[in-house]
């Protein structure tokens, strides 16, 4: 794909070589109901500029203000998702998309036993206000944004009117002719940026100008803030401390696009990480990666399962019903069967110790088989683990040519969601917990 193919590829090689950012004074404070645009009409915006306003009088003017005496369920009802937690500290996903501390509820620069929600939609906001200005200009809403891997706070673009987001030079070439294949440039971020350096956090200016970057000012609207809004597909640190073990999803209808090979041995070094008893490793993962055998364990294993049904007296349509439950296998990219192995385990002369014994292998066992679960989700793969081949275990190893000391746990399909994973059922911890 070329450059001029992007939406928001450069259109010329304007490079500015001057940029003014003016701080907007005399605002003052700002009620619910006041028009944002008319207090900027005196602020002496010219053809071309760009207009920062921070998203606090966008929520105040918009009337976002909530009596919060608890500012916890303030976040929590701003929050679309809980990315990470640490103590007090939140890190939400709003609804917008914006990850964020505390889903963008905050307590500063409004009156005491209140907060400030974020705008309802930034984006309609900044068109508000671009429609109420004269003259060819663009607006952004700002907002402070921690980042990851940094200290230190900057200002955001959450809403934007106006002005070209990004700037995607991917399919062009730089002066060495090295060809540039990630580099987009978030505009709209660098101009809040750079906005904020004359509003400052205690200054009381809520608003700034940036002139000589008339290039960027586009005739409409445009799309806002969406192109700077990363999708969940797309994001390599999607999940966070808090909700990765919650990434698992059972998955049982897939795409047609390939499973990396190496995503799924990256998800194995996860499962080796777990608890073993008596430092042991009882895991070992069989990768079913040729077509081959993959069909022939199938069959086997369905054979296997049709005698069992038939000795235990179920008719031909039942069994046709159960079998089509082993679908999911077959219609997965890959597959991977998880294997017990019981070497180092200690052995007793009473069989109660020995029952003990196997089971904290099955327990080591299934917290590998976890691992792997939460980890090839990670890797932005879903899966399902099947518990079939652990009823047919002789079948299993001498199609994959196993040791007889190898147990199969199950197996796991794995492959590309075709679907959005169904909600899971609201399931209260207390309902599982005895105090004693």
């Amino acid at each position: 794909m070329t450059a001029a193919e992007h939406p928001d590829a450069p259109t010329s090689p304007v490079t500015p070589h001057r940029i003014e950012v003016i701080a907007v004074d005399g605002i003052g404070e700002v009620r619910p109901g006041d028009d944002v645009a008319g207090l900027l009409a005196e602020a002496g915006l010219r053809d071309g500029d760009i207009v920062v306003v921070t998203s606090k009088i966008v929520s105040k003017a918009e009337g976002r203000i909530r009596q919060a005496p608890d500012r916890g369920q303030a976040i929590e009802d701003e929050t679309e998702r809980v990315v990470a937690r640490r103590g007090d500290t939140v890190i939400s996903q709003t609804r917008h998309g914006f990850v964020m501390a505390a889903a963008g509820v905050d307590a500063s620069n409004t009156e005491a036993g209140t907060v400030l929600l974020l705008p309802e939609d930034p984006d309609a906001s900044a068109r508000r206000i671009r429609a109420g200005l004269a003259g060819r200009v663009g607006v952004i809403v700002s907002d402070t944004f921690g980042r990851p891997w940094r200290n230190g706070l900057t200002d955001v673009a959450i809403g934007v009117a106006g002005v070209r987001a990004l700037d995607d030079f991917r399919g062009t070439s730089d002066d060495y002719g090295n060809r540039l294949s990630a580099t987009v440039t978030a505009l709209a971020d660098e101009i809040a940026g750079a906005a904020e350096l004359v509003k400052g956090k205690l200054a009381g200016v809520p608003a700034a100008i940036v002139r000589g970057l008339s290039h960027l000012v586009t005739d409409d609207d445009g799309p806002g803030v969406r192109p700077l809004v990363r999708a969940a597909d797309d994001d390599m640190f999607r999940y966070g401390s808090r909700d990765v073990v919650f990434a698992r999803r059972t998955i049982r209808e897939f795409s047609d696009r390939p499973v990396h090979p190496e995503a799924v041995r990256r998800a194995v070094a996860a499962g080796i990480a777990a608890p073993a008893p008596h430092h042991t490793t009882p895991w070992r993962f069989v990768l079913v990666e040729s077509p081959e055998t993959r069909t022939k364990l199938l069959d086997a294993m369905r054979a296997a399962w049709i005698e069992d049904l038939r000795g235990d007296g179920f008719g031909e349509e039942s069994i046709a019903k159960r079998i089509r439950r082993g679908d999911v296998l077959r219609n997965a990219p890959y597959l991977v069967v998880p294997c017990l192995v019981m070497e180092g385990s200690h052995t007793y002369r009473d069989a109660r110790r020995n029952a003990s014994e196997r089971e904290m292998f099955v327990v080591a066992t299934g917290a590998g088989v976890e691992n792997f679960l939460i980890q090839l989700a990670v890797e932005g793969l879903g899966s399902a683990w099947v518990s079939s081949t652990m009823f047919c275990r002789p079948v299993v190893r001498e199609v994959l040519d196993l040791p007889d000391s190898w147990d199969p746990m199950g197996c796991v399909a794995v492959g590309h969601a075709a679907a959005p994973p169904r909600d899971r059922a609201p399931r209260d911890p207390a309902d599982f917990i005895v105090t004693r």
